[in-house]
C-alpha cells in the first residue's frame, strides 16, 4: 500500500467494519499533515497531503452511509467540522469559525471545502475515530472507547491509533450482557 489514499481509505473501511458502524452513526477523524510528511505536529501543513486522506476516509465513510466529523487542531479548540444536517439532527451547537491550514488545520480544511453543508461545533459523541499523528480525538468519542488495532499502524509516518465505543456496563455480578454489544 503505496499511496496516502490507500492506506487511509483501508484504515477507515477497516475500523469501520471493525467497530459495526451502522448508517446515520459518527466516525471522528484527527489528522496531522504535518506527521504524515514526517514533520512534528503543527509545524509543516500539508494541504494536498491532507486532500488526499481525507477523500480516502470522506469514501469509505460514504460508502457505509456513516458521518464524518473532522477534528481541527488546538487553534480551534479541536472543534469539529460536520454537516448541517448531523447537528440539527443531534441538538449540536453551531459556532462561528472556519478552519484555514494554520488555523484549523488542512485535514479540517478540506472537510470544510468538501461537506455539503458544513458547520462548526465544539463537541461531538463519535461512536468510533482515528487518530492520526497524535491528534487527541478522546474528547470527541462516547465514554466507553475501546482500542482498535487495524492493519496499519501508520498513515504516511504518522502513527495512528484506532478506537470503537460501546455501551456501559451497568449492574452487578447478577448482571447478563448483550455479547453484540460488546
Amino acid at each position: 500500500m503505496n499511496s496516502l489514499y490507500e492506506q487511509a481509505h483501508t484504515a477507515a473501511a477497516e475500523l469501520i467494519e471493525t467497530a459495526k458502524l451502522q448508517p446515520g452513526d459518527l466516525l471522528v477523524v484527527g489528522c496531522s499533515s504535518s506527521e504524515i510528511t514526517g514533520a512534528k505536529i503543527g509545524t509543516d501543513s500539508k494541504p494536498e497531503t491532507a486532500e488526499q486522506v481525507f477523500q480516502a476516509i470522506y469514501d469509505a465513510a460514504n460508502a457505509a452511509n456513516v458521518f464524518l466529523a473532522a477534528q481541527c487542531c488546538e487553534h480551534l479548540n479541536r472543534a469539529l467540522v460536520v454537516e448541517s444536517s448531523y447537528a440539527k439532527a443531534h441538538g449540536l451547537e453551531i459556532v462561528n469559525v472556519v478552519p484555514q491550514p494554520k488555523a484549523g488545520g488542512s485535514f479540517a480544511t478540506a472537510a470544510y471545502r468538501h461537506f455539503a453543508a458544513p458547520v462548526l461545533v465544539e463537541t461531538v459523541k463519535a461512536d468510533a475515530g482515528l487518530d492520526i499523528g497524535g491528534t487527541l480525538i478522546g474528547m470527541h468519542l462516547k465514554p466507553v472507547a475501546v482500542p482498535v488495532r487495524l492493519s496499519l499502524s501508520r498513515i504516511g509516518e504518522a502513527i495512528l491509533i484506532a478506537a470503537r465505543t460501546r455501551p456501559k456496563f451497568i449492574g452487578g455480578v447478577r448482571a447478563v450482557y448483550n455479547e453484540d454489544l460488546l
